[in-house]
């Protein structure tokens, strides 16, 4: 069978690994010049363990089974990563009470290695650390993501696998049987081809929109969700992940290390109406207030505006989060596609485990 990937990014690799490494004759087709240069390439590069998310939601079947898969991965393919662990502390009586929901819901997803401890055992792990309890989460850790998109992407390759870069995919139809693809760039043309996959990221429900006959009451809205980051300019001061308690639409503003130890802050939630990567300086104060309530000693003028990423939502400020959302043939009735939106955070930790989910739903 002739699968279509959309977009390169790394979740639309594993995918693409995926089919490959079953025998199928794989083409990711990239609109853009490299892989991972959306989503992918503009988050924390953190391997999540899974204890936040809502029991029977696909984020809690992926992450912690993706958690697992993602270190034997690594540890297979060389990829630089490392178990650091993080602590989700609580800064008074009242988050105490939302970690305790935090460790049994981890508990009922599987999620067996957290520890609870109170403010003394956390600070004798981080002893700049200000709380009154906190949850351990040794399975959490760190990753080099364009070193493992890059492993991804040699498997692919190796499996007979190819990624077509500079192919934006314009429309698709299908006679219900074959899809008929239509592509731009610098050489526009069609492939006809048995199977899609859509995992175009932030533009997933435009290309939906122009895939003829496809249900359009099945696309969901778009809701942009920007996270800044701040480099902070000192010397590290944490060894672990540091996360507070979880606010509307996302972790919080926490402590993300990267591999050469290098701490930043972020993301925060900035809902935005249109794509924009900058990182507007002002938001440094509202970094410092929330920042300040778990390390107060953090000093004025130590934060530099860095990068940001932006999350495709399903959901808007004030509404519960929304699940992944894979849209396979037994939904939309269109055979051979498999539409994928709202792949967020864990995105990256459970893209191997999402990648064999998405594969099933072709029956390949």
């Amino acid at each position: 069978m002739q699968v279509l990937v959309i977009g390169a990014g790394v979740v639309g690799l594993a995918i693409a690994r995926a089919a490959a490494r079953k025998g199928h004759d794989v083409i990711v087709a990239e609109a853009a010049a490299a892989i991972g240069t959306g989503i992918s390439s503009r988050n924390s590069e953190v391997i999540h363990a899974g204890m936040y998310y809502p029991s029977g939601s696909r984020r809690a079947r992926h992450c912690p089974r993706g958690n697992r898969m993602l270190y034997e991965f690594c540890a297979a393919h060389g990829v630089a990563h490392k178990r650091c662990g993080k602590l989700i502390v609580a800064t008074n009586e009242a988050e105490r009470g939302r970690l305790e929901q935090i460790h049994a819901q981890g508990l009922k997803n599987g999620v067996d290695d957290l520890e609870f401890l109170g403010g003394n055992a956390a600070r004798a792990m981080e002893p700049d650390l200000s709380c009154v309890a906190a949850l351990w989460s040794p399975s959490t850790g760190i990753i080099d993501a364009h070193a493992y998109m890059l492993a991804l992407q040699g498997d692919l390759e190796n499996h007979g696998g190819v990624v077509a870069f500079n192919t934006p995919v314009e429309r698709l139809a299908s006679d219900g049987q074959t899809w008929r693809v239509h592509f731009g760039g610098d050489d526009p043309g069609t492939l006809d081809v048995d199977a899609v996959i859509n995992s175009a990221g932030l533009h997933a429900q435009a290309l939906a929109h122009n895939i003829e006959g496809y249900p359009v009451q099945r696309i969901p809205r778009l809701v942009l969700a920007k996270g800044n980051y701040f480099s902070y300019s000192g010397r590290p001061v944490f060894s672990h992940l540091i996360y507070p308690t979880p606010v509307d639409g996302g972790l919080g503003v926490h402590v993300t290390l990267d591999l050469a130890g290098r701490m930043r802050f972020g993301p925060d939630v900035e809902w935005i109406d249109e794509e924009n990567y900058d990182v507007d300086p002002a938001r440094a104060a509202s970094f410092y207030a929330r920042i300040r309530t778990y390390w107060p000693a953090l000093a004025d003028d130590m934060l530099i505006p860095d990068y940001s990423g932006i999350r495709p939502k399903l959901t808007g400020p004030g509404q519960p989060p929304a699940d992944f959302m894979i849209e396979g043939p037994a939904e939309h009735k269109m055979p051979g596609l498999v539409n994928l939106f709202g792949i967020e955070s864990p995105g990256l930790t459970s893209s191997l485990s999402l990648a064999d989910d998405v594969i099933s739903y072709l029956e390949i």
